[in-house]
C-alpha cells in the first residue's frame, strides 16, 4: 500500500469511501507520515495497534475506529495528528481555509456541529463592509490560512466553551485572536 491508488483499493475491499474519517483515523493509528501513503512500517504497526491479523478483523476494526477514537483520551491527539496529516509540503506550518473548513467538518463536525458550522460560515464570509445598527465593521477577510495554535485552540474553544450562550468565553484569556473574532462575529449575528 505504498500510493494513494492502492489506499482507494484498500478502502474499496473495507467498503468504506476514501474521503471517509475512518481513514484518517487509519493513518492516526499507523502514524502514517505521509498523505496517501503507508510504508510496511506502519502498516505493521497499524495492523498490530488494532490487532487485526486478517482482512476480516481489519474491516471490522476500521468499521469500530470512528466510536473507539472520538470516545478515548487520545482524540485530541488525533485531532492535532490531522491538521499536520494534511501538510503536502516540507516545513509546511498552515493549512488554506477552503481545506481546513473541509477537514473540520470532517474531524469534529458530528461531535461539535454547531460550532463547526458557524466557523466554516465565519471562514467563508466574503468581505465587505456591513451597517448593522449604526455601526459599522468588516466581516472576515484576514484568515486565509490557519496554523496549528489556531486550529487546537478552535478543539480547546469546542471542548470548554457554552456556544448557545458564549457566557464563558473571556477574551482576556489566552485564545488565539482569530478566536476572538470568531466570537465577536458570532454575538454580532445574534
Amino acid at each position: 500500500l505504498s500510493s494513494p491508488d492502492g489506499i482507494v483499493s484498500l478502502c474499496s475491499d473495507l467498503g468504506v469511501d476514501h474521503t471517509d474519517v475512518r481513514i484518517l483515523m487509519l493513518a492516526w493509528t499507523m502514524q502514517a507520515e505521509k498523505q496517501g501513503y503507508f510504508t510496511l512500517e506502519e502498516w505493521r504497526k497499524g495492523l498490530k495497534a488494532l490487532r487485526a491479523d486478517t482482512a476480516v478483523k481489519l474491516k471490522k476494526a476500521v468499521l469500530d475506529l470512528d466510536k473507539t477514537v472520538r470516545k478515548s483520551s487520545s482524540f485530541a491527539d488525533f485531532y492535532s495528528y490531522s491538521f499536520k496529516y494534511c501538510f503536502t509540503e516540507e516545513k509546511q506550518k498552515s493549512i488554506d481555509t477552503e481545506s481546513i473548513c473541509i477537514l473540520l467538518d470532517l474531524v469534529l463536525g458530528s461531535k461539535f456541529r454547531p460550532q463547526v458550522d458557524s466557523l466554516i460560515q465565519y471562514l467563508k464570509v466574503p468581505g465587505f463592509i456591513v451597517l448593522s445598527f449604526f455601526f459599522f465593521f468588516q466581516l472576515q477577510t484576514d484568515y486565509k490560512v490557519i496554523n496549528m495554535d489556531q486550529w487546537m485552540g478552535f478543539y480547546r474553544f469546542c471542548s470548554e466553551i457554552n456556544f448557545s450562550t458564549l457566557e464563558n468565553y473571556d477574551p482576556d484569556l489566552a485564545w488565539p485572536l482569530i478566536l476572538d473574532n470568531f466570537v465577536e462575529w458570532v454575538r454580532s449575528k445574534r
